[in-house]
């Protein structure tokens, strides 16, 4: 019997990419059926792409059924994998979330500071029903979350979910392993790089070439790595040495904080936001993805700012399938306390060897105590945001915008969290108490006043 995947966010820009992630690897991974699932808002997106996607399946002349539907619970019967590509409120909701903190002086993004927090806050409540949902009608079945905050989410269903099966991913450590083979101008397959930490907060911490580390050549050539989404600024060679592991793009974001956040108020004062960018970029895709002609994914994907996301989905489904106990970089459960600075029962981003009975990470050691203070601080946010997420506690949320490095700011955090909280209302229903209360009050200073 073939495989059955179902793809939760299936009117994706991305979705192209893990169809053609399914076919390069069909001989190795039988994909039978592939159903699409989105929600009313991205009915016609997913009628575009699910378009495209017949097309590049009938380009490679294979027998992989593809359906889609509105019915997540019709799709999911008896799936073998799920993977969640979603976006809880569109991109508008991610304009808003990187707006709003910008117009106060604070640093929006996606997925750290103020924005990530909303983004967790809309995003985890969905995924712990999609969870009820799995655990119902394909219990067997492996989650695949590739939405971000990948870390965060998946922290969320190892504390909160009824389904267990679930392995977090991201891009950051495909492109940091691949420029690390550029510097060592050595095909990939043969650099074997050792990740440990957390999302969007991970570190190299060992490169290994025919058995020989290398990881101090690395160090002393890691500048510049360009991500497509992240601006290439310079890192200073002397305090990458000093650090002692090879920081990840998004740490910028912390260590360069400064220079982060200038730059993103002078887009927002004078361009827009990168979310602004990121929806005008969709919008040209699916204008593409609309000519009939088309049959492969076109390279315009590449600027999206999540390439290789779906391909690592795709290899990482392949090595579950296949029990190939290859090397990959996921979020999973610090079992044996891989990354020793964090406790076993804490969701990390390590490199694992990937079986059938899903990721066993590999042995990471502890990071340096000059990288240890930032990871257990983000983790504290994290948990405090899941928290949140789930109780609708707004003092839980006020304590993860506190404790955020890029908040750190009563005086502006106050407001910012409660600006998020009105312009989000419609995507936070457990947060009602509180809307409720502040009417409340408002309605009652109204009465004084007249």
């Amino acid at each position: 019997m073939g495989v059955k995947i179902v793809t939760i966010g299936g009117g994706s820009s991305y979705t192209p990419e893990l169809v053609e992630g399914f076919i390069k690897r069909y001989d190795r991974l039988p994909v039978d059926e592939l159903w699409l699932v989105d929600i009313e808002e991205g009915k016609e997106k997913m009628r575009i792409v699910a378009e495209l996607a017949k097309r590049q399946i009938a380009k490679a002349g294979l027998p992989m059924k593809l359906y889609t539907t509105l019915d997540r619970r019709e799709a999911l019967k008896g799936a073998d994998f799920v993977t969640t590509q979603m976006r809880v409120g569109l991109l508008d909701a991610r304009i808003k979330d990187e707006r709003i903190p910008l117009s106060h002086g604070i640093l929006g993004q996606e997925t750290n500071g103020a924005g990530g927090l909303f983004k967790g806050l809309r995003t985890i409540p969905v995924i712990l029903d999609i969870c009820r949902d799995i655990e119902e009608l394909c219990p067997n079945a492996w989650l695949i979350n590739f939405t971000n905050p990948a870390g965060m989410v998946t922290e969320a269903i190892n504390r909160y979910g009824v389904h267990k099966k679930a392995i977090g991913l991201c891009n950051v450590p495909i492109n940091m392993h691949m420029s690390i083979a550029e510097i060592l101008k050595k095909p990939l397959d043969e650099v074997e790089v050792h990740f440990g930490g957390l999302n969007h907060m991970v570190y190299a911490t060992k490169v290994l070439v025919d058995g020989v580390d290398k990881t101090a050549e690395v160090l002393d050539q890691w500048s510049t790595m360009s991500m497509n989404n992240i601006k290439g600024i310079s890192w200073n060679k002397g305090f990458v040495e000093a650090l002692g592991v090879i920081p990840c793009p998004y740490h910028r974001y912390f260590y360069m904080a400064k220079e982060n956040l200038e730059e993103a108020i002078e887009k927002f004062e004078h361009h827009g936001t990168r979310a602004e960018t990121v929806k005008q970029v969709e919008h040209d895709l699916f204008e593409l993805y609309k000519d009939p002609n088309l049959d492969e994914k076109p390279a315009l994907l590449s600027k999206r700012g999540g390439a290789y996301y779906s391909d690592a989905a795709c290899n990482l489904i392949c090595s579950i399938y296949s029990d190939r106990g290859d090397l990959q970089v996921v979020n999973t459960v610090n079992r044996s306390r891989a990354v020793e600075n964090l406790r076993e029962d804490e969701v990390v981003e390590v490199s694992c060897r990937i079986t059938k009975d899903g990721p066993v990470p590999i042995k990471i050691g502890e990071l340096p105590k000059a990288a240890n203070g930032l990871v257990q601080q983000i983790k504290s946010f994290e948990i405090a945001a899941i928290e949140a997420a789930v109780s609708g506690d707004y003092n839980k949320a006020l304590l993860a915008m506190m404790i955020n490095p890029l908040v750190s700011s009563q005086k502006y955090g106050v407001p910012v969290l409660e600006e998020l909280l009105w312009a989000h209302r419609k995507y936070l229903p457990q947060f009602e108490g509180w809307y409720k209360a502040k009417e409340a009050e408002k309605a009652a200073e109204g009465g004084k006043n007249e």
